[in-house]
């Protein structure tokens, strides 16, 4: 299988002829995460290869620790980290728990008992300076507590890492903040939503756009429990809890990105999940 390009079209001509490119001539990143979710369907192996060039020519590719695009339909396929996708807890490929439905257009988790352990842990993989991302699929207002990522090391924190779209019609990002929160007023979140953190700033990103930002922000320290989907790990004693109902098409841990590297890697998964006919 290959990439079918047309000349002609390229040049602007009409008609003419096409040639199919050998898959080798794929992103060997691409390449790799294609091979290992058991992947050969041509309109993913095309949205992921894109996806992947989109990144480095962003200059985002170096940053992200764990890229997951939920592609394949499949737990199997779903689980594997497009950055390393090792079938390996240190390559931070995912390790479903409870309800989840996988299907084409992502992991949906039930809300009630279902999380996805990332086995990415920020103390010894991430800096003060993160970037976390969920690509939601599903509007829904919830009225208690429902985290589509996030860890912490305990329920009364200090030091959270979380993504809440639309709890009580507000969402709440924060990187490594305690007692108060950065938030926004939020009416659907059907959206692709960053949380970030540069120095004593925190912003909150929601399809591209800057939404929130809190300035003077102290840092807190980072626990060394791992990143939950779906859910947020309330340390490694207490476990998952604040269940989601939210589908991911699409989440994402870095180091920080700048306001423009939000907004740049906002268009490329949205371009991403365009192209795969499942966009909010």
């Amino acid at each position: 299988m290959g990439t079918n390009i047309n000349f002609n079209n390229k040049l602007g001509i009409s008609g003419g002829c096409s040639i199919t490119l050998p898959t080798n001539s794929l992103d060997p990143d691409a390449q790799a995460f294609l091979t290992a979710a058991g992947i050969t369907n041509a309109t993913i192996t095309s949205a992921i290869n894109t996806l992947v060039i989109d990144f480095k020519g962003y200059g985002v590719w170096s940053k992200i620790k764990a890229y997951y695009p939920m592609v394949g339909g499949t737990s199997f396929a779903h689980k594997f980290n497009l950055k390393d996708p090792r079938d390996l807890d240190v390559a931070f490929r995912g390790i479903f728990v409870g309800g989840w439905t996988h299907s084409s257009n992502g992991a949906l988790p039930n809300g009630v008992n279902a999380y996805m352990d990332t086995r990415l842990f920020p103390f010894s993989i991430l800096t003060n300076n993160i970037s976390l991302g969920y690509y939601s699929r599903t509007n829904v207002n919830a009225t208690s507590t429902a985290c589509d990522i996030g860890v912490t090391s305990g329920p009364s924190g200090p030091d959270y890492l979380f993504l809440f779209p639309r709890l009580n019609n507000v969402s709440w990002y924060s990187i490594l903040e305690a007692g108060s929160y950065t938030t926004a007023a939020d009416t659907n979140s059907a959206a692709f939503y960053i949380a970030t953190r540069n120095g004593t700033t925190v912003k909150g990103f929601k399809n591209g756009t800057n939404v929130a930002s809190r300035t003077g922000i102290a840092v807190q320290p980072r626990t060394n429990a791992p990143i939950y989907l779906g859910a947020i790990n309330l340390s490694s004693t207490v476990g998952a809890s604040w269940f989601s109902s939210r589908e991911s098409a699409s989440a994402v841990i870095a180091d920080a990105f700048t306001d423009i590297e939000s907004t740049n890697i906002s268009i490329a998964i949205q371009t991403f999940n365009t192209t795969l006919g499942r966009q909010v």
